[in-house]
């Protein structure tokens, strides 16, 4: 495997040069202090931490995996002391509340910094990540006293936070959870119940772990409307902030896994835990969405990075690696230089740096929404957040592991085996099409939630915000506006028909949502790449002159999929209830 090498250049090219992202900060008063140079020092520094750090101790934590022991959860060799040193640099606090001990950086840089942590080390970088998720619930919902006592400790990381949510039989279903809360005299509450496939539930890398639970108090209504959360930490903590004896609760085991085998997937045994309310009862389930909404971003930003360790891998091997021959000679030639390589790596190419472009997007909708000062502006970037967080789950993990895979077929047998580390990249990547929400999940919460539910009305304002791009362009740009308002044409078309049969027949719309969201992605990625290649048309020198032709690849072999995504989306539920069950 190659040595991981962060992109600085491209995250460069996209904050800076594509979204402009220091004139979106002048103009929001708590970002206003943060300018360019600043914010690629910072950029630097976290990639360097990355490469030299983190990413040497991906490999040897596969191999080791976290062991369990009555109990007690360690992680690989080198996993505390690189911890460590994330945590001295302030990273575990990034885009943390500044007034709290957080950095106090913007999404659209924190993005950079998940990408960069998920490419070195994936199964390391869920530690931190769900931490950060965690900080994100408490300072959105919890009371002043309990941020001013756990924000400044997540911050720092010497603790650490987890999202405890699923159990044996309620998976993607919540409303049918069962662990249970009881009222104390004290105020706080005892939490009994066991949680399944908790991402470091417990681990040796901080001195306390803060669980976010949700649970049902007994009087609670059926369903989701009836679920609580509650902070129930590992350590009890005293009015100082020093820590207090052992709560009651328990590792039963950790999980056997696929991949991320250095990240502990426990199951979690709460025995009368001492917890403390979040929020108002029964509103447990839309406070965790804060975090939920905020992981599955990140989750589409895991499916980027480990995409983006394959690319460099796959680059480096196919510049490297002799087979074959042009036609008369005898001499091999790098396998570059053959048709279906190239076809791979710039599929890789420019599916990478479409997802860095979109989550960076993404992120600039988040600040929007956190940070105006306009009512109006808010309101927008709240609706397209919440139109496109699927969208980034799920088209983002897909294109990890097409990406990661066609990374693996570059090496040919080589990819097969341990030692070239394509193999882990494949196994790791698996997952995040499964978690925080499967795939398929996603897909119906874009089509269900996000579009029929309100009548198309937040697609209108992204597909508005298309069709004035195309608008405005140069002439100069129309080797790519044309192509990308024909496939918004399709889209729209797609969206329309979808809108009538859903409003129809609800199985419509999980017949249809997958394929829809597919087509969804590929459009928003050709709005992206003709956005940049905008920008590279202005510019001189080999960067912009490879950003056109990665552009110019992308419209001829990657946007037409999606005329066969849409006629299997139209293709109707018929067919998949056509068979009886019995006859499966």
């Amino acid at each position: 495997m190659s040595d991981y090498q962060a992109p600085v250049r491209d995250m460069q090219f996209v904050l800076d040069e594509v979204f402009s992202v220091d004139k979106l900060w002048a103009r929001l008063p708590e970002l206003s202090e943060l300018d360019w140079d600043s914010a690629l020092a910072i950029l630097e520094a976290a990639g360097k931490l990355c490469a030299e750090q983190i990413a040497p101790i991906n490999r040897s934590g596969d191999e080791q995996g976290c062991s369990f022991n009555a109990g007690s959860v360690c992680t690989p060799k080198g996993f505390p002391e690189a911890f460590a040193r994330f945590a001295g640099g302030g990273f575990c606090g990034f885009c943390g509340e500044a007034e709290l001990g957080g950095m106090g950086m913007p999404k659209t840089l924190g993005v950079q910094l998940e990408e960069m942590l998920a490419a070195s080390n994936l199964s390391f970088s869920l530690y931190p990540i769900l931490s950060a998720g965690a900080a994100l619930l408490l300072n959105a919902h919890a009371s002043e006293a309990i941020k001013q006592t756990f924000l400044p400790k997540l911050y720092s990381g010497q603790w650490c936070g987890t999202m405890c949510l699923t159990e044996a039989q309620a998976g993607s279903d919540l409303g049918l959870i069962r662990t249970r809360a009881e009222a104390k005299e004290d105020g706080s509450y005892k939490i009994s119940g066991s949680k399944i496939f908790i991402t470091g539930g417990e681990h040796d890398l901080t001195e306390n772990i803060i669980h976010l639970v949700l649970a049902r108090l007994p009087d609670a209504a059926p369903g989701s409307k009836g679920i609580s959360l509650f902070l129930v930490p590992k350590f009890l903590v005293r009015e100082d902030g020093s820590l207090a004896e052992r709560n009651q609760l328990s590792c039963g085991s950790i999980e056997h896994k696929m991949g991320i085998k250095a990240s502990a997937t426990c199951v979690m045994n709460f025995d009368g835990a001492t917890g403390f309310l979040i929020d108002a009862p029964g509103k447990g389930l839309a406070a965790m969405f804060t975090m939920m909404n905020y992981e599955r971003l990140g989750v589409g930003i895991q499916g980027l990075g480990a995409a983006e360790r394959s690319w460099q891998n796959a680059l480096a091997y196919a510049k490297e690696r002799k087979q074959g021959s042009e036609a008369g000679s005898q001499e091999a030639v790098s396998i570059i230089e053959h048709a279906d390589v190239r076809r791979m790596l710039l599929t890789m190419k420019v599916l990478i740096e479409g997802g860095r472009a979109f989550s960076c997007y993404l992120a600039s909708q988040l600040d929007l929404a956190k940070y105006s000062k306009d009512a109006a502006e808010r309101e927008r970037a709240e609706a397209l957040v919440a139109l496109l967080t699927p969208l980034a789950k799920a088209f983002l993990t897909d294109i990890g592991l097409e990406v990661t895979v066609l990374g693996q077929q570059i090496f040919g047998g080589h990819g097969f085996i341990r030692e070239a580390g394509q193999e882990q990249l494949v196994r790791d990547v698996r997952i995040t099409q499964i978690y925080e929400g499967t795939n398929g999940i996603q897909a119906l919460d874009l089509a269900g939630r996000k579009l029929v539910s309100n009548n198309g009305a937040f697609y209108r304002l992204f597909a508005d915000e298309i069709k004035d791009f195309i608008a405005s362009a140069e002439l100069g740009l129309q080797e790519f506006t044309t192509p990308l308002a024909k496939a918004l044409n399709s889209l729209d078309e797609l969206t329309t028909w979808l809108l009538k049969q859903g409003k129809q027949d609800r199985r419509e719309i999980g017949a249809a949502s997958v394929e829809y969201l597919q087509v969804f992605g590929y459009v928003t990625f050709a709005y992206l790449w003709a956005k940049m290649a905008q920008v590279a048309l202005a510019k001189e020198g080999d960067f912009y002159l490879g950003k056109l032709a990665s552009a110019r690849f992308y419209f001829a072999r990657l946007l037409p999929r999606i005329h066969s995504l849409a006629e299997t989306a139209k293709a109707g539920s018929g067919v998949l209830y056509e068979l009886n069950e019995a006859l499966f």
